[in-house]
């Protein structure tokens, strides 16, 4: 069975040293595959470290784990000169070199890699998504149905044909806008929401879509009807179930704009919900 094995270099072409494996090999570093006694085949020789004197070195008779290997790239700052070996044959402007870090642990510690490289292009892993991040920066935020008011309050009784006031109280969590950020790869994405539009199911089969917070009520108000966003039962509670159940739905439409330029928008609804009861004035006969 061949291993890997890896061994810092000065700069040459080798061939295979040992005739038992394969070697590659670049300016500063070579990667050689060469035969551990012990380690596989036939079971002969003295057991590698940490291996066994027989078999394939398993614990259960299959092969040993692959290795694995995590690389992390910074370009050169300075770049090397005209001229460098590190160009490998290039010429400055013509990509750029970085330094390559590689931890292997497929030994019984971790072992790192360190030389330089040229590329054509930034290596390393796949350019980030901002939408991903987005919806990371979604994820940071606490986002909540509507704190309701309304009148008459739970637990009160209001009247057939009087008005109701309908209204969320305003902040970050209930109505916006709240702000969160993610960040990943060089790539930032700010996302803020905001509530776009309140539903009302009023529990008479009635609904109330509402654009704005609405207005708490005053007792200076009296009768008049909530300016932007009210209801009247036209029925008591009391004929049906004994209350009327009343649902609030917020939509919160979140933009996002990436530090690439991209930018992009979702939405989200959340709700929330009272008990509230409404009855009827009886004239009292003299």
């Amino acid at each position: 069975m061949l291993s890997a094995a890896a061994f810092a270099a000065a700069p040459a072409y080798a061939d295979d040293p040992g005739g038992t494996g394969d070697t590659k090999c670049g300016t500063f570093f070579c990667e050689v595959e060469v035969d551990v006694p012990g380690s596989g085949g036939n079971g002969g020789g003295s057991p590698a470290p940490g291996g066994s004197s027989g078999g394939n070195g398993g614990e259960d008779g299959g092969e040993k784990p692959a290795t694995q290997r995590v690389c992390t790239y910074k370009k050169l700052d300075p770049q090397p000169p005209a001229g460098s070996l590190d160009w490998e044959g290039h010429t400055p402007g013509d990509g750029a070199v970085y330094e390559e870090r590689c931890t292997y642990n497929d030994g019984p510690s971790p072992t790192t890699f360190i030389r330089n490289v040229w590329a054509a292009t930034p290596p390393g892993p796949a350019a980030v998504d901002p939408a991903v991040l987005a919806r990371q920066a979604v994820d940071r935020m606490v986002l909540r149905g509507p704190e309701i008011g309304i009148t008459p309050k739970p637990g009160g009784m209001g009247l057939v044909g009087m008005p109701v006031y309908l209204w969320t109280e305003r902040g970050p969590e209930t109505y916006g806008p709240n702000v969160a950020s993610a960040s990943a790869g060089g790539v930032t994405v700010a996302a803020t929401a905001k509530v776009a539009k309140i539903v009302w199911q009023m529990g008479d089969g009635k609904t109330v879509t509402c654009t704005t917070p609405g207005t708490p009520y005053k007792a200076a108000y009296g009768t008049k009807s909530s300016p932007d966003c009210g209801h009247r039962y036209a029925k008591p509670s009391t004929a049906g179930a004994g209350k009327y159940h009343v649902a609030a739905t917020s939509t919160w439409e979140i933009n996002w704009q990436a530090t690439t330029g991209q930018s992009g928008q979702m939405t989200q609804t959340r709700q929330s919900a009272v008990d509230i009861r409404v009855g009827e004035l009886q004239a009292v006969g003299s």
